[in-house]
């Protein structure tokens, strides 16, 4: 089911030039000094990066770490704008940042994981912004919960922030995988099925916490068919004060995003439309026919429920549901099916027909 929200679409915020996809948000994880500042903007600006973001405040795990410039930052944001024409953002975690950021006129706002989990905070910047009409991005929240990156939203919304659009950076994970952070790409196209209407960035630097990555997340960010990007860029990321080994410096990034494959949403191909419209056809078919047999399945589970029920015999039969799930993984294999698909599919089946059966049994 689609998400409504009232917003309005990107290509009426006057932010980015949505002839050259992908739209791009670009610059320092950290807004370090005025020097280093103004040398990424101008660099990233002479190759058409129209929207220049930087940390003035940075929520860091420990105390003593490098926790941004503050306040003095958006000065440095605000010259940016006088001399190169670009928008600017940052980051905002309380209603005091978002009165400084409108006292210096910063463009556009960005909510992190680390407070998108939390309502309190998010219902206070909601508040801050009433309005307003600066366009706020949000984040994923750092554990895989759409529920509360889809309330972060509706909070906002709800105060009047029409210009929304949200952030996919990837979640906190203690397996030990390649990348920063978990891509969990399943569940940023969950919340893009569900809210089609807002932009949707992906944040590969924070996903994948290196500059090796940065390029095949963005690939498959552009082949998900997100519609931008939100990388950081460092003048000089050696001495970088805040993650230097995930910055890209601007000619690096101009780089990248020339290597990227950008995939058309629709297409005026006639040849292209009329097959795919008859594949999809038959992927109907197929979809209507296994509704109708999990519910043959499901009408078997309740009257195995009711034969239990009657004999007194527990609901769960482990050594029969593993001989189910085995054979049925094999049987996936023979023809082509990853396994972890088959599990997670058999998984919810037997989910619910236990479901169904412990209804049964306490009726």
């Amino acid at each position: 089911m689609d998400l409504r929200l009232d917003t309005i679409p990107v290509s009426e915020w006057g932010f980015f030039d949505e002839s050259i996809p992908p739209l791009v948000i670009a610059g320092p994880c950290s807004a370090e000094s005025e020097l280093q500042v103004m040398l990424t903007a101008k660099e990233l600006n002479s190759f058409g990066i129209h929207v220049f973001r930087a940390g003035i405040w940075k929520p860091r795990t420990h105390p003593g770490s490098f926790e941004g410039v503050g306040t003095q930052g958006l000065k440095w944001l605000q010259k940016v704008k006088k001399e190169f024409g670009m928008k600017v953002g940052t980051e905002v975690a309380s209603e005091k940042h978002v009165y400084e950021c409108i006292k210096y006129g910063v463009d556009i706002v960005w909510i992190g994981a680390r407070t998108t989990a939390n309502p309190f905070l998010v219902q206070e910047i909601a508040d801050a912004l009433r309005d307003t009409d600066i366009p706020v991005l949000v984040k994923n929240p750092v554990n895989p919960d759409i529920d509360l990156w889809i309330g972060a939203l509706e909070r906002l919304n709800q105060a009047g922030v029409r210009k929304l659009g949200v952030i996919h950076r990837g979640f906190s994970t203690v397996e030990k995988i390649p990348y920063r952070n978990d891509p969990g790409w399943k569940l940023a196209v969950e919340l893009r099925t569900r809210c089609p209407e807002i932009p949707f960035f992906a944040d590969p630097s924070h996903m994948g916490g290196s500059r090796a990555y940065l390029q095949e997340l963005s690939q498959r960010a552009m082949d998900l068919g997100l519609d931008g990007l939100m990388v950081e860029s460092h003048c000089d990321p050696s001495c970088a004060l805040s993650d230097a080994k995930q910055q890209l410096t601007p000619d690096a990034l101009r780089k990248m995003l020339e290597s990227l494959t950008v995939r058309q949403k629709v297409t005026n191909d006639a040849e292209y439309n009329e097959n795919i419209e008859q594949l999809r056809a038959q992927i109907d078919v197929i979809d209507e026919n296994l509704i109708r047999a999990l519910a043959s399945r499901l009408e078997i589970s309740r009257r195995i429920g009711e034969f239990k029920k009657a004999h007194n015999i527990a609901i769960v039969q482990a050594s029969r549901w593993e001989s189910i799930l085995s054979t049925m993984i094999e049987k996936g294999r023979e023809n082509g099916l990853p396994e972890e698909f088959v599990s997670v599919i058999f998984n919810a089946i037997h989910e619910s027909s236990v479901a169904e059966q412990n209804r049964i049994l306490e009726g």
